[in-house]
């Protein structure tokens, strides 16, 4: 009966250890993890829980993989963690990873496109958002793309936000062209987005948009070249794709490009960048105030004017400002 009495005594041993080992593992699962400063990690997709507590303790953000492990075993979400980019807090506790690992509360990243990029920079802009995967198959036509900013997580596909871009864009221009002011010598939404473009590249300011728009406009109507620089840059450049090198010329408005507005009248063939909603708004609520000029005044806005002697005028008040004020001795 000897045996017995030892096999007895062993199989209280294990039931010993085992209370213990619980215990233990029990304690590490609420205890706080070792991360002195919160940590970005990548869980792959496919992962197994084995392969998730090895990355886990690999980045040092809890101590014993084989106690995550055995924890997500016994509380039965070994199979429901969710791959993913997380942000984990420092001194998370073993439990509190499962819990995120459980809710898919991924990090998100924000990617913003500013008013007046051109396709090509927009393009560029994508591609270097490191946490996108994938190509993009096919550029977005210039003008597609509404400049806001957008959200992502890590792992999508680059051709998905840029359909995301675009859907925004097709939404944007359909409201502005609806809402349109009567009477317009717009043909289309996408003569809208071209005139967009013009005025999101002449000015930044919001108080002059509808302005320059009713210059572009009463143009328009008129037969009369819209002479604007920047489409002439835009074509000189290659929409953009080098730089021009030096200010607009004489000898630049004499190149014969589709986007020069100096030699051709009417509307580019195309957009010159991707307009933002206040400038469409714009191209479609004009400000009429008989304008049909308007140049830089130096400090981020324009003087505009009615007449071509007017026009003249401040452009050479606008020049004799900017030369500088020299006094001779005695004075």
């Amino acid at each position: 009966m000897r045996w017995l009495r030892y096999g007895a005594l062993g199989g209280i041993a294990l039931v010993v250890v085992a209370a213990a080992t619980l215990g233990w593992v029990i304690g590490d699962y609420f205890a706080a993890g070792p991360l002195a400063q919160p940590k970005t990690l990548v869980i792959p997709k496919g992962s197994s829980v084995g392969r998730i507590a090895d990355t886990l303790a690999d980045a040092g953000v809890i101590v014993h993989s084989w106690a995550f492990d055995t924890a997500a075993y016994l509380t039965g979400t070994a199979s429901r963690l969710k791959a993913g980019e997380y942000e984990f807090a420092a001194a998370i506790s073993p439990r509190a990873v499962i819990e995120l690992l459980l809710s898919g509360r991924v990090v998100r990243h924000k990617l913003t496109v500013a008013e007046g990029r051109t396709g090509a920079e927009i393009v560029a802009l994508v591609d270097a958002a490191p946490a996108l995967d994938g190509t993009i198959a096919i550029p977005p036509p210039e003008g597609s793309v509404l400049p806001q900013t957008y959200f992502y997580i890590y792992g999508e596909q680059r051709d998905a936000l840029i359909a995301q871009m675009t859907h925004a864009m097709d939404k944007a221009v359909a409201k502005a062209w609806t809402g349109r002011a009567p009477g317009l010598p717009l043909a289309n939404a996408q003569q809208m987005v071209i005139l967009a473009s013009i005025i999101e590249r002449e000015t930044a300011r919001p108080d002059e948009r509808a302005r320059v728009a009713g210059v572009y406009i009463d143009r328009l109507r008129i037969d009369m070249p819209l002479q604007a620089d920047p489409t002439v840059i835009y074509g000189l450049t290659n929409g953009g794709k080098k730089p021009l090198g030096h200010p607009l010329d004489h000898a630049d408005v004499l190149v014969d490009t589709p986007y020069n507005t100096y030699k051709f009248k009417g509307l580019p063939p195309a957009p010159i960048c991707n307009p933002g909603p206040a400038a469409l708004y714009a191209a479609v609520h004009p400000d009429l105030r008989g304008e049909l000029y308007f140049v830089a005044d130096g400090d981020g806005g324009h003087r505009f004017a009615k007449t071509l002697a007017q026009q003249d005028k401040n452009i050479a008040e606008l020049r004799e400002h900017a030369q500088p004020k020299t006094q001779s001795a005695g004075q």
